[in-house]
C-alpha cells in the first residue's frame, strides 16, 4: 500500500500507540489540581499540541491566572505520565504497517511528546525495534502544525520530504505533513485507528 514511498513517518500518540486514556487521565489530574476547567471537546481539538502550548491556550481561553508556573504544571503532568504509562500504552493496528516495512524502508516517529518519553513508550509497546529515528517536541523550535518535526524526521532518515508518507490522527499533524510537502494519511479514515482521548 505504501510501496511507492521511500520512508514512513508516524505520529505516536493516537497513531502508532494507543495512549489516549493515559493522556486524558494525566491532563484531568493536572487540570483539577490547578483549577483549570476541563472542556472535553476543546481538549480533543488540541491533540498533538505540546503540553506547555496546551496550558497556555487553556489559560487564555478561560482567562485564568494560576499561581504555578508553566514548568511546574508541565512537570506535574509529565511525572504522572511517567509513573502510569506502563498501565495504559499498547500498539494500535498500525503495528502491522511497521512490521511489513521493517528492514525494507526507514521509519521515524514525529511526536509532540518529549523524545525520552516517546522512546520509553515505544519500548514498553515493543515498537522501538521498528523505528530508526525519534523526533520529539524538545528537538524542534516550532512544533506541529509547523512542519519542523516531520522535516527533521526526513533529514534523520536521509530521505527527501516528498518521498515520505506521514501517519497522523490529528488535523494539526496532517497540516504539518502537508506543509512539509509530505503525503498525509488520516489513520482514522484509512486504518480505523481512533484516538480514545476526551471522546
Amino acid at each position: 500500500m505504501y510501496d511507492h514511498y521511500d520512508a514512513l513517518i508516524f505520529d505516536m500518540d493516537g497513531t502508532l500507540v494507543d495512549s489516549g486514556q493515559l493522556h486524558e487521565f494525566a491532563w484531568s489530574e493536572m487540570l483539577n489540581k490547578y483549577g483549570i476547567p476541563i472542556d472535553r471537546a476543546f481538549m480533543r481539538s488540541l491533540a498533538g499540541v505540546p503540553t506547555k502550548g496546551t496550558i497556555e491556550i487553556l489559560l487564555e481561553k478561560f482567562q485564568l491566572t494560576v499561581d504555578a508556573s508553566l514548568d511546574e504544571m508541565n512537570d506535574f503532568k509529565e511525572a504522572w505520565v511517567h509513573e502510569n504509562m506502563h498501565k495504559f500504552v499498547k500498539p494500535t493496528a498500525l503495528i502491522e504497517v511497521a512490521q511489513k516495512y521493517h528492514g525494507i524502508k526507514p521509519m521515524a516517529i514525529g511526536t509532540g511528546a518529549y523524545t525520552q518519553e516517546a522512546k520509553t513508550i515505544l519500548g514498553l509497546c515493543g515498537l522501538d525495534k521498528y523505528i530508526d529515528a525519534v523526533v520529539g517536541a524538545d528537538q524542534v523550535k516550532n512544533p506541529k502544525p509547523a512542519p519542523d518535526t516531520f522535516l527533521r524526521c526526513a533529514e534523520l532518515l536521509g530521505v527527501s520530504p516528498e518521498k515520505c508518507v506521514v501517519f497522523e490522527d490529528s488535523k494539526l499533524g496532517l497540516q504539518a505533513a502537508a506543509t512539509a510537502g509530505m503525503a498525509g494519511i488520516d489513520v482514522l479514515l484509512v486504518h480505523a485507528v481512533e484516538n480514545d482521548y476526551f471522546l
